[in-house]
């Protein structure tokens, strides 16, 4: 029987290859729905070719996308799990062991020199939670939309729609559109970026609130498009969190997926 440490490496490993090589159901029944309803016959090309590709890497077990992103790993950790191991350092064995695998594109540098770096890279956010279980989601984010993600530090009573309409109309085509599109509302300059990030790992088949559904309109109004070449999709879903923030501050961010929503659940009992 394999260790703690082990079990949880090879459900990582699992997890994120996953992610990797099949695009979950929400997502791709989004797509197919925004195919039906598009107007615009190259944009309804566009995600058409994007279904095929889907298709494709999940019957190889590859890759769907060439940029195989940074994972963000959001652990769940129960009060009474038995937790014997690092948890960082697994989370580094099992990406590398993903990396080999899968494969995955080794693509971290170090900022300032540029040079490689062999390092694994991966983010983690830790909450702790009842019970004895140890949940990880796992989001994946390709340089394309991580670069035109966004936050900025709006005054008190500033309506926060320009601004968020304002880094969609800038971001074009980069992060390759449709797009989904996560909105952290408050808390404190970092906390309203992971707010925004987490509400990444939710349904597109979720309810949507009016505030939600407004946002998703003025998007696509933009006609941005598919791939940033015109039409009516340039958003499939839009979805906010909010958190109390200081009477002071109106902490904004703006987290944006391609239209690879990679992303992958699991939990194991320790």
């Amino acid at each position: 029987m394999p260790s703690h440490r082990e079990a949880f490496i090879l459900h990582v490993a699992q997890a994120l290859q996953e992610a990797e090589t099949r695009l979950p159901r929400d997502v791709t029944r989004a797509l197919a729905n925004a195919a039906k309803v598009e107007s615009n016959d190259r944009a309804k090309e566009q995600i058409c070719t994007i279904l095929e590709n889907v298709k494709l890497a999940g019957a190889a077990g590859l890759p769907m996308c060439q940029d195989t992103g940074v994972p963000i790993f959001f652990v769940e950790i129960g009060r009474e799990a038995n937790i014997d191991f690092g948890l960082k350092e697994a989370l580094a064995t099992a990406v590398q062991r993903a990396t080999d695998a899968v494969p995955l594109r080794k693509h971290a540098v170090y900022p300032l020199t540029r040079r490689s770096c062999d390092e694994p890279l991966f983010d983690m956010i830790c909450d702790v939670s009842e019970g004895n279980r140890l949940s990880v989601a796992v989001l994946v984010k390709g340089a394309g939309s991580e670069n035109v993600s966004a936050l900025a530090m709006l005054e008190p009573l500033q309506d926060v729609r320009p601004f968020v309409l304002n880094t969609i109309w800038e971001s074009g085509g980069k992060p390759c559109p449709p797009i989904i599109v996560g909105l952290g509302i408050g808390s404190t300059f970092d906390g309203c970026a992971r707010l925004a990030k987490r509400t990444l790992l939710r349904s597109l088949e979720e309810d949507q609130s009016p505030f939600e559904a407004e946002i998703l309109e003025q998007i696509n109004e933009l006609g941005i498009g598919p791939m940033g070449l015109g039409g009516d999709t340039t958003a499939l879903r839009v979805f906010v969190e909010e958190a109390p923030c200081h009477t002071a501050m109106l902490p904004v961010a703006v987290a944006v997926q391609c239209w690879a929503d990679r992303k992958a659940r699991f939990s194991i009992k320790l």
